[in-house]
């Protein structure tokens, strides 16, 4: 029997709230879905509000066999929710509100607990853009020496500074950003050159264990050690939505190197994952049994 793993994603969850619906999601908490989806335990390390979002989020994520004991209530500020544009491809453009409860992320006892116990832990920028949060996720990245640490750079509006994300590549292991992220830090970090010069520089400049470039439908890039593997996508017939792809990508991938696969396996997988999320509606629909890595 496969080594059973427990995987948490820390930082934000919200609802996505578009046109004729609100879905839940947040990257962190549709990593850590996901990552259960394929096998692993997945929990959830966050804040939400003591209001109808917040216990809509609770019974949604437990219906999802997610771990909340590490989720908090904020009694002050409302559940976070953003507005979530699609275009005619499917690809979302988020407007999020300020001051909520992510904002006030508080690690509880069950939360810190959890620092000694996780074998990867998923974070991001945005739910670093308050001074608050931003010191509650360092802290359990620092209680957690032995996790692998996942930074899923996903940057939103303009909640992100060059000290932030260079902070955030300091505490990685592995590094995953889309092409349209890493034209935004190249003048930061004077990258220079193709989308595979420039991610080469990140991954030595920052020791990364492994680093992920995801093109959407174009496929993705993935660098480990001296090992390079591109994949030119999977093509579907139709886009639902584009939310949430990444974050699947993410936990395979992260699955994949925790069972030591072969990077083109684990490459393949990661690919054909997301390509069947961009093809359901919302970030964690339901994952057929086919995809599941941990038996």
């Amino acid at each position: 029997m496969t080594k059973q793993f427990f995987i948490a994603g820390l930082g934000e969850i919200l609802f996505d709230v578009l046109a004729d619906s609100e879905e839940i999601g947040g990257a962190p908490v549709n990593f850590a879905y996901h990552a259960g989806r394929l096998g692993a335990e997945g929990a959830a390390i966050s804040t939400l509000g003591n209001d109808r979002r917040g216990r809509r989020a609770t019974n949604e994520l437990m219906d999802r066999e997610l771990c909340l004991s590490g989720v908090s209530i904020d009694q002050d500020h409302e559940t976070g929710y953003v507005e979530a544009q699609l275009d005619e491809d499917g690809v979302a453009t988020y407007y999020f509100p300020d001051d909520i409860a992510w904002d006030h992320l508080k690690l509880n006892d069950i939360a810190m607990g959890f620092a000694s116990q996780v074998d990867a832990v998923c974070f991001g920028t945005l739910a670093q853009r308050s001074e608050e949060s931003r010191k509650a996720i360092l802290t359990f990245l620092n209680a957690a020496p032995q996790a692998l640490k996942i930074y899923d750079m996903n940057l939103r509006q303009l909640f992100y500074t060059k000290e932030i994300i260079t902070e955030s590549l300091h505490q990685a292991d592995v590094l995953k950003l889309n092409e349209d992220e890493i034209r935004v830090i190249a003048p930061m970090f004077q990258l220079n050159g193709s989308e595979r010069d420039m991610l080469k520089k990140l991954h030595k400049e920052f020791n990364l264990n492994c680093s992920v470039l995801t093109r959407g439908s174009k496929g993705s890039l993935i660098i480990r050690d001296n090992e390079e593997v591109e994949h030119p996508g999977i093509k579907i017939k139709e886009v639902e939505d584009t939310i949430g792809a990444g974050d699947a990508f993410t936990a395979s991938v992260v699955i994949g190197l925790l069972l030591g696969h072969p990077l083109i396996k684990i490459s393949d997988h990661a690919n054909r994952l997301a390509a069947h999320v961009c093809s359901c509606k919302g970030a964690m629909p339901a994952i057929p049994s086919e995809f599941k890595l941990i038996k």
